[in-house]
């Protein structure tokens, strides 16, 4: 992990900045490593379309999940145990950013802009990034990324082309949570998707005043993980690891 240099940008603090909670901060700044990291730590996240200026946000309320708190479904376990998926810890950050970029079956456009994969891929590079990588033989066939900063884990985007498959990259996630014991993983946006798989909110005054402390910990130990080639159908009884 790199010690990054300070950035050159200063970002406000949202509460104050946006006390009507409508979630957009600032625009302008870049997507260098140095600046991600400071305003993950602020509170803060890029949002914006192709061709637009770079927009930061700090939604209210905070959509987050507890690891302890997710229960993976009775049909993702047979999945699980039925098919023969390996799963692996940061060996495809790229495949996956670059795929969870693609149009979707309901959208034609995407936010991760050429520019966010760039940055993203630079954040990974330093040591900040994470991705979870479901394979079928020599394919990624589903995954998720986000980014780390001590205890705090951001989860950003996931895809799938088969069924089941970012479940199983997102259980994978939640029982790393758990192994650490992670107060939260940050889902930035509620949406009805991650409300079923768990999901709950934190008001944005909350969630700031755990992050203070979140990212002071000790930073996850991804390598513990990305050496090793998972099953899936061991995955299914991996929360055993973390009892």
């Amino acid at each position: 992990m790199q010690i990054l240099p300070p950035s050159q940008y200063s970002f406000p603090d949202p509460i104050e900045f946006d006390p009507e909670g409508e979630g957009l901060i600032c625009i302008g700044a870049d997507l260098s490593p140095s600046t991600l990291f400071e305003a993950y730590s602020t509170g803060l996240f890029p949002w914006f379309s192709e061709g637009e200026p770079i927009c930061w946000w700090s939604p209210e309320p905070r959509c987050i999940i507890r690891p302890y708190d997710y229960l993976p479904s009775k049909s993702l376990l047979r999945n699980m145990k039925k098919m023969d998926y390996k799963i692996t810890i940061n060996h495809a950050f790229e495949t996956v950013i670059r795929s969870c970029s693609l149009p979707r079956s309901y959208a034609d456009e995407t936010w991760i802009s050429e520019d966010i994969i760039q940055g993203y891929c630079a954040m990974f590079e330093a040591g900040y990034g994470y991705s979870v990588e479901v394979w079928e033989n020599d394919t990624v066939v589903g995954g998720l990324y986000g980014i780390s900063i001590g205890h705090g884990c951001f989860g950003e985007s996931m895809f799938s082309t088969r069924t089941d498959v970012s479940k199983m990259a997102f259980y994978t996630l939640m029982l790393i949570g758990q192994e650490h014991h992670l107060p939260w993983i940050d889902c930035q946006l509620v949406n009805d998707h991650l409300l079923s798989l768990g999901a709950c909110t934190l008001s944005r005054q909350q969630y700031l005043k755990s992050l203070q402390d979140v990212v002071k910990q000790p930073p996850i130990d991804w390598k513990k993980y990305q050496d090793s080639v998972f099953s899936s159908k061991t995955i299914a009884q991996w929360a055993q690891l973390s009892d």
